[in-house]
């Protein structure tokens, strides 16, 4: 299991993500799109990105808009492992 990143350390990993926000135990990004298939696109953008990286971030998809969660449920709160897949799902659109 990963080691818990300490409350005094996110906002310097947040520094490096500003689109994203802290959120109970989870960092999470809203992402607009101007259609449905180009969300579905990104989502299935996301998926691969999880895959290879063995984490997973819960996705909510409303129409065009589509928000990703993540966290490390086995370790109850957020990891390193969180951050650097919001670094590789921010590459998709910034």
């Amino acid at each position: 299991m990963s080691d818990l990143v300490a409350e005094d350390e996110i906002k310097g990993f947040l520094k490096k993500l500003p689109e994203w926000e802290y959120e109970e135990k989870a960092i999470v990004r809203l992402f607009e799109f101007d259609d449905y298939m180009e969300a579905i696109d990104f989502v299935n953008a996301v998926a691969e990105i999880s895959e290879d990286s063995g984490h997973h971030p819960d996705m909510d998809i409303r129409w065009c808009n589509i928000t990703v969660s993540s966290t490390t449920h086995d370790a109850g709160g957020l990891t390193e492992a969180d951050f650097d897949v919001a670094k590789k799902i921010d590459t998709l659109v910034d």
